[in-house]
Formats: structure tokens, sequence, C-alpha cells
């Protein structure tokens, strides 16, 4: 009997042992699949009509951002400057207090889907418009880096199934999903 139990031990260990290869091997094959996204180039959407993306569009969900730090009811609305680019105005509440930073956006495309956003002048960052709604009632806006998005809609609000059929386009896309968070939206202060 002490024989016996000695050469069950090495199969038990045998075992574990592959359920550990199998799972390491999982896990290493879907981050492999999440870099291979991450390497192709990111893509946009094929056109943006400016005029029908101008107006104000809420934060349903981002990637932590510095200069979003504890910030709720978070929007922009863009607007058409005289000189052809888009003013930009980013509200969002703050330690009970609404802050505003107005800033710069500049086509770079001929698609209309590839922006710089300026707010500091001379630091620019990129603005991509990877996914859009054809009534425009909802964007995702990343960064060719992919440590940048955005899910925004037209109102304070979009459906959960929505929600997720975008997060899953912007996983496909190579962002790490992982890192986006909601933004709560209690009231709407595009108008003040």
């Amino acid at each position: 009997m002490h024989l016996s139990s000695k050469l069950f031990v090495p199969y038990n260990r045998c075992c574990c042992m592959k359920k550990e290869i199998l799972a390491t091997s999982v896990v290493l094959g879907l981050a492999a699949l999440a870099l291979q996204a991450r390497c192709k180039p990111l893509e946009t959407v094929k056109y943006v009509e400016l005029k029908k993306y101008l107006g104000t569009w809420f934060e349903i969900a981002a990637f932590p951002q510095v200069f979003e730090k504890d910030c709720s009811c978070t929007s922009a609305t863009y607007g058409l400057a005289e000189d052809g680019s888009l003013i930009v105005k980013n509200r969002c509440i703050k330690d009970g207090s609404l802050k505003v930073k107005e800033g710069r956006a500049f086509v770079t495309d001929h698609t209309n889907a590839k922006l710089h956003v300026e707010f500091f002048w001379p630091f620019r960052s990129k603005y991509w418009i990877i996914d859009l709604a054809k009534d425009y009632s909802y964007a995702v806006v990343g960064h060719p880096d992919r440590n940048h998005l955005w899910i925004l809609s037209r109102r304070p609000t979009l459906d959960e199934q929505t929600y997720n059929e975008l997060v899953v386009r912007a996983a496909d896309k190579g962002f790490d999903v992982r890192n986006l968070v909601k933004t709560e939206q209690i009231a709407d202060v595009s108008g003040i």
C-alpha cells in the first residue's frame, strides 16, 4: 500500500503540471492575440461628416486620464471655428464645481476621422474616431498607441447592449478594455 501511494503521487503531479501548462498556454495565446491586434495599424472609420459630429458628446467610459481625475458628468462640445478648425470645450464636475477646458482640434487627413487636439500649445494629441454610429448617436475615440480610449454618446447614457458591443470592437482593435472605467453621468452640464 505504501508503494502504490508513491506511484500515484507522480501521476497527480503530472496532471497538475499538465493543467498548469494548459492554463499558461491559454493565457499566453490570448496575450499573443491581443499583441497581434496591437501591432496592426489602428484603423479609423472611413469618413466623418464634421457637421454631423459637431455638438455635445457625453463620456460613457474612458481609460483613466490625469486631466479627468475625480471628474463626473464629463462631456465635450465641438463647434466650427472660422479658420476651419474645431473649437473643443471639455466640461466636468470636480469637487462640486464645473470645470471647463477649451482647446482646438485640427483635421489631419481626408477622412476627417484623424484629428490633433490641442489644449496647451504646442502640445497636441492624436484623436482618432475608430467607431461611429450611422446616425452619429455614439462614437469611440482612441489614440494609435492604444493607451487612450473614450466611448461617447449624444446622451448621458448608452444602453448596455450597445456599450458591450463597442467594448468588444475596441478589444478587437487591440485596446486593453480592462482599463475602461465608466463615467458617472448625473447631469447634463453641456449648457452651463
